[in-house]
């Protein structure tokens, strides 16, 4: 009856649209359901890696391998949670992107490593390394994002250093 209804009105175009935007508008989440979940996202993030350090410390360094996973899932749940505010296709297309391709990449080695390290490898001094490169690579990461940050960055170590 509701197919009736479209052909006599002439609202027949949304039946010729496609299945994928029929199923993009489906599974579309509005903007405030989007910033919700940014912030429990990237909330969960913080309190991962708050977790991770407080493991650091309470288990007398014996818990590097909690340490890691733990600031390891805080990073990628931080990662994850801009996923609801731009999409994961957007997020995956803009990680890549030339002036970001570097830092990606190390940052996702980095996860990798850091898990190795804590792991397989069972080395406390190479995954806390990892995780301080870790770190370094999700801040150059995230400040691609702001507008000539990463010149002001640059500009202000050249000048500390020199």
């Amino acid at each position: 009856m509701d197919k009736l209804r479209r052909v006599l009105s002439g609202q027949e175009e949304n039946e010729e649209r496609g299945l994928t935007a029929q199923i993009l508008d489906a599974t579309s989440l509005s903007y405030s359901t989007r910033v919700k979940w940014f912030v429990i996202c990237f909330a969960a993030g913080i309190l991962f890696s708050i977790l991770g350090t407080a493991m650091l410390f309470l288990t007398g360094g014996k818990g590097i391998a909690l340490f890691a996973v733990f600031y390891t899932l805080g990073n990628f749940a931080a990662l994850g949670s801009t996923c609801f505010l731009m999409g994961p296709l957007n997020q995956l297309k803009r990680m890549f992107e030339p002036t970001r391709l570097i830092a990606t990449i190390v940052m996702l080695l980095c996860f990798v490593l850091t898990l190795c390290a804590a792991f397989w490898w069972h080395n406390k001094v190479l995954a806390l390394i990892f995780c301080i490169l870790q770190f370094l690579a999700m801040t150059w990461y995230s400040i691609s994002y702001i507008p000539f940050a990463r010149d002001a960055v640059m500009k202000c170590f050249t000048t500390c250093l020199s």
